[in-house]
């Protein structure tokens, strides 16, 4: 593999591959890559910053969990990087190919399917592998789900906790029970199969908490509403089409 001379004292900024940064003794280093964690809009395509569009175009390739999804994005603002998948069953092989083109000096950006990965998303095994092995990372901040439903909540205080998604199967009674421990607004993901049956399990008659719902946030038939969890449930229950779509939901 060819080897290149690194920033030292002898060096100029401009030929050096880590600007400002004395921090490597020798003076001969292998190339060094970028894995850089892009997010991406969680509905509207305009929701990217100028940063994340650069760096999604000098990228050798992208990451991504569906091609399908990422393509349309990619389309839109005519960015011709190609595309590889990357998801929660990604082999080891996978990892190991990507850990080596990093080593060889490759610009890899990460992206979920919408928002910012490594957040709830499979994104984060490869964070860690790629920091284990000593790769730069950088991230390029931008849309999130979480961040966006607080801001027009309109609760005060700075302080709230995000769980993830709410299990499936396992642990989701021990979930739902354990949400009255916290004394600051309680934050997690939903998806559209199972927001009845996460309503129906905030029913607690001797717990004074509301409930808020953010709905398919940023996009055309976007919905913020709060209220008690009865009210919540029977909005829902009354109203079959606003069942569909990705959901935050906020208990306060």
């Amino acid at each position: 593999m060819p080897a290149v001379v690194i920033w030292t004292r002898e060096c100029s900024p401009k030929n050096s591959l880590i600007y400002g940064r004395d921090i490597f003794p020798p003076k001969i280093f292998m190339k060094i890559g970028i894995l850089s964690i892009v997010a991406t809009p969680i509905g509207n395509l305009e929701d990217i910053t100028l940063r994340a569009l650069r760096v999604l175009k000098e990228a050798d390739y992208i990451l991504c969990e569906d091609t399908r999804v990422t393509g349309k994005l990619l389309k839109h603002y005519e960015i011709k990087a190609p595309l590889k998948r990357y998801d929660a069953h990604t082999s080891e092989s996978t990892h190991e190919r990507v850990l080596a083109d990093l080593e060889a000096g490759k610009r890899i950006a990460l992206v979920s399917d919408a928002g910012t990965p490594g957040v709830s998303d499979p994104g984060v095994l490869l964070v860690q592998r790629a920091r284990t092995a000593g790769a730069k990372i950088e991230a390029i901040p931008g849309p999130s789900a979480i961040t966006a439903a607080f801001s027009i909540a309109g609760l005060v205080g700075n302080q709230f906790v995000f769980l993830g998604f709410a299990p499936q199967k396992k642990g989701r009674e021990t979930f739902f029970k354990s949400l009255v421990d916290y004394d600051i607004p309680v934050m997690f993901f939903e998806s559209t199969h199972r927001i009845l049956k996460t309503l129906e399990a905030l029913q607690n008659p001797s717990v004074e908490r509301k409930v808020s719902v953010g709905r398919e946030l940023t996009k055309f038939f976007e919905e913020f509403i709060s209220g008690t969890p009865e009210e919540m449930l029977t909005y829902f229950t009354d109203r079959r089409d606003h069942q569909k779509g990705e959901f935050v939901i906020m208990v306060h």
